[in-house]
């Protein structure tokens, strides 16, 4: 799947949920990024490299779990510039992972065998955050179409605006592992370079 740049924030402090010189293409939210273009992009400043470091463990963690197919959309204040908007830090990210079941398991062998990452209660979802810096939500791609549907309706209505209603956009990229090696190094490179916005 093609990638494309993670557009710039709008005078509101969103990413604009749609390109305002042709509001009828493709390309929109959510966009499809690249995993080192968004390290890249949000790893400006230390509060929120540590939420990058939680998200990435987060990904080790589905990733040993055997959740490599799918993609994840990402969200929250965390895509905003909202140490503008509220003059504070992001403290996590906000993800919905939609994933292919590994081969010969049911999603009850998942739950069973890795109950942190598929939290079932609030107490569950809030140590999931505390770990790994991420407000997380999963998706079996696998669900009868209508119930897929009924899901990816209702994040997209719930991503694609604030609670002030201002419209935004959010990104997606792909479960696959196959750029999260550099993704971390990018985000040990920020570190070192101190770099902060």
């Amino acid at each position: 799947m093609n990638t494309v740049a993670i557009p710039s924030w709008n005078s509101l402090g969103l990413i604009p949920p749609i390109d305002e010189q042709q509001p009828t293409s493709v390309e929109r939210s959510p966009y499809v990024v690249s995993l080192t273009d968004f390290v890249l992009r949000f790893g400006q400043t230390q509060p929120r490299r540590t939420v990058l470091d939680g998200f990435l463990r987060y990904r080790s963690a589905l990733h040993v779990a055997g959740l490599v197919s799918g993609f994840q959309w990402l969200d929250g204040s965390f895509l905003e510039n909202v140490e503008l908007l509220e003059a504070r830090a992001p403290n996590d990210i906000d993800v919905v992972t939609f994933f292919d079941l590994p081969v010969g398991k049911s999603q009850m062998d998942m739950l069973q065998q890795f109950s942190d990452l598929f939290p079932t209660t609030r107490g569950a979802q809030q140590k999931l955050k505390e770990t790994y810096c991420v407000d997380a939500y999963v998706e079996h791609l696998g669900k009868a179409p209508s119930r897929l549907v009924r899901q990816s309706s209702y994040w997209y209505s719930m991503w694609s605006h604030r609670r002030n209603q201002a419209w935004k956009g959010y990104v997606q990229i792909d479960l696959a592992p196959t750029s999260d090696s550099s993704a971390i190094t990018q985000l040990e490179n920020l570190a070192c370079q101190g770099v902060s916005a």
